[in-house]
């Protein structure tokens, strides 16, 4: 149960117009607010803990693309819980008719019950874990265009862009030249010694 009144845990306009500036102190109130709400209506799905926070990023993307077409700052918090279970819900549905294929460096012949290899995952997750090292180190807009991408991987270059603050005709050129500088990023990485 949570400690705030009923009238604290509604945002006022005045947070809600900072958070349309800029503001990350704004942003980050939002955030702590309905955090837990969130990931609590995503959670109920029973989705894996990838979909699980793709479906929270995309609950979170769809406020800020509407942020500035939400009239009352009171109803934040249902029309959040709401976008979530739909976010989940387009996964679930989306996951439900998958069918998972072998990976290509396993023999021919090797039944969807053969266990993962270890070395594999472990080496996966190192060069996730470097991946997204080069990226924190990358300047603006690069960082977050690579950040929003991996989020989003579904949002439309409109809605990226917008979201970026830029020209969608910049959009493709730039996302271009941030791709070519983490490639080169990790190249280096790979022949350093």
């Amino acid at each position: 149960m949570s400690d705030m009144t009923p009238e604290a845990q509604v945002l006022d306009q005045r947070t809600i117009d900072a958070v349309l500036v800029g503001d990350q102190a704004a942003w980050d109130v939002l955030v702590r607010r309905f955090e837990p709400l969130i990931w609590a209506a995503v959670r109920a799905y029973g989705l894996g803990p990838a979909d699980t926070a793709d479906a929270v990023q995309g609950a979170w993307l769809r406020l800020v693309e509407n942020l500035h077409t939400i009239r009352d700052p009171g109803r934040i918090r249902a029309w959040l819980f709401t976008t979530a279970r739909r976010e989940a819900s387009l996964l679930c549905r989306r996951n439900r008719g998958e069918r998972l294929v072998a990976d290509p460096v396993e023999p021919a012949g090797a039944g969807e019950h053969t266990p993962a290899d270890p070395a594999l995952a472990v080496l996966t997750a190192d060069e996730g874990h470097r991946l997204w090292q080069a990226v924190e180190t990358m300047h603006e807009p690069c960082r977050s265009l690579l950040r929003l991408m991996a989020a989003a991987p579904d949002a439309g270059v409109h809605q990226l862009a917008g979201r970026l603050g830029m020209p969608t005709g910049s959009y493709g050129p730039t996302r271009g030249r941030c791709l070519d500088r983490l490639r080169s990023m990790i190249t280096v990485q790979e022949t350093a010694p």
